[in-house]
């Protein structure tokens, strides 16, 4: 018989055994991802957060730079204007370096600055006020912009927190409390309660309608998110900057300053408080832990001696070193970091304030809830001539609503 060729011998692959517990292991972390990813998106996505916050932000910027505007209109020429010693051609030679660039610019004839001069005060009247918010908050910030790249070096500082929040407001929902926008949206509301109903939308138009109110939510969110960054970094930086000087160190920083010519609006009063170096020294030491402490402290509730504690070294600085426009941004931009609750409380209290001294009559026919900013769902109106109510029969929360554009 002849050799017979056999099949190469080939084994079988072994596949290790993987532990009983490792698949179990491997399927809850990946529902604990899921659920956090879930969790996340509802929080960018959900409902627009601190509504009443950011509309603390646009009054109290708004406001501050009209003063600020107001306050410099006697020397606006040498400022900003033609006569200013910071030529436009220096000012254009700067652009080049920088990056910015200013309307003032775009001219060099006195009428075309008073212009704009004109139109900075009316803007930002505006936008204190709450008129169509969404164009003057970008007007708003094309005109700090302006004005801070026309005249960089002549500033005291605070400007520079402002214009940075001028540009993160264009893209929160700043105009949907305490605004005229909010009032012309209750009485639209008011009015479609009156009105025949009109026919609902196509199933792609409410598809559309919804991914429009989603992406102006999650904008809303990531610009009030990158605020409370901006103003973290500013505290921490500015706390761990401290740290490193042997002044601070050594609790004298106060007292050189309170000695600086430049920052002596009240002479004498700077004198007496530099009478008591052991306050002066425990103010140095305070002043540095609250700036380093303060990113940490924000999601518990230290954070509001915290906040008082900088309200009133803020207070400090503008009267003694004559700093209100840098005291003012600070502390508007500390009042971003306050709940809705805490403004609601005081909306609140100021009606009731008002009632007792008469400037308000209680009517006891007033439906509950009408003096609060509608709710308005995704389907961009609500339903009318009904009050919108939570599942317990109660109004529902004005701040569970989507962002949805202002009837017009």
């Amino acid at each position: 018989m002849g050799t017979e060729q056999l099949p190469p011998f080939q084994s079988a692959a072994v596949t290790p055994a993987r532990p009983a517990g490792q698949d179990t292991t491997d399927r809850v972390v990946i529902r604990w991802l899921s659920e956090r990813a879930d969790a996340f998106w509802t929080l960018v996505t959900g409902r627009p957060v601190s509504l009443y916050a950011v509309a603390v932000l646009r009054i109290g910027y708004g406001l501050l730079y009209l003063a600020f505007l107001l306050r410099e209109f006697p020397h606006r020429n040498e400022i900003w204007g033609p006569g200013s010693p910071w030529t436009p051609e220096l000012a254009q030679q700067l652009f080049e370096q920088s990056g910015w660039n200013s309307i003032l610019t775009l001219s060099g004839s006195r009428a075309y600055f008073e212009f704009c001069y004109a139109a900075a005060v009316v803007t930002s009247v505006l936008f204190t006020l709450g008129w169509r918010t969404r164009i003057m908050s970008v007007l708003f910030a094309v005109v700090v912009v302006s004005f801070h790249a026309r005249a960089i070096f002549m500033t005291d500082g605070g400007d520079n927190l402002i214009l940075l929040m001028a540009l993160y407001l264009v893209f929160t929902a700043c105009g949907r409390r305490w605004s005229l926008d909010a009032c012309r949206t209750r009485r639209a509301v008011a009015r479609a309660g009156t009105a025949p109903p009109r026919p609902s939308k196509s199933f792609w138009a409410r598809q559309l309608n919804d991914v429009r109110v989603t992406l102006t939510t999650a904008v809303h969110n990531c610009g009030l998110f990158v605020i409370a960054v901006q103003v973290c970094l500013l505290y921490g930086a500015a706390g761990l900057y401290k740290v490193q000087g042997v002044s601070w160190g050594g609790g004298t920083a106060i007292h050189y300053v309170l000695n600086l010519d430049l920052f002596q609006p009240w002479p004498a009063l700077s004198h007496l408080v530099d009478q008591y170096p052991t306050a002066i020294a425990v103010a140095s030491y305070v002043t540095v832990l609250l700036q380093v402490a303060f990113p940490f402290v924000l999601f518990g509730r230290l954070k509001y001696p915290v906040l008082a504690m900088l309200l009133g070294m803020h207070i400090g600085i503008a009267v003694l070193m004559g700093l209100p426009l840098f005291s003012g941004a600070m502390i508007v931009a500390d009042a971003a970091f306050l709940p809705d609750g805490f403004y609601m409380l005081l909306s609140r209290s100021a009606r009731r304030m008002a009632a007792r001294v008469g400037l308000r009559r209680h009517s006891s026919s007033a439906r509950p809830g009408s003096r609060a900013v509608p709710p308005q769902l995704r389907g961009g109106r609500s339903t009318a001539g009904q009050q919108i109510a939570s599942g317990e029969g109660r109004p529902a929360s004005a701040d569970n609503d989507k962002l949805v554009p202002d009837p017009r």
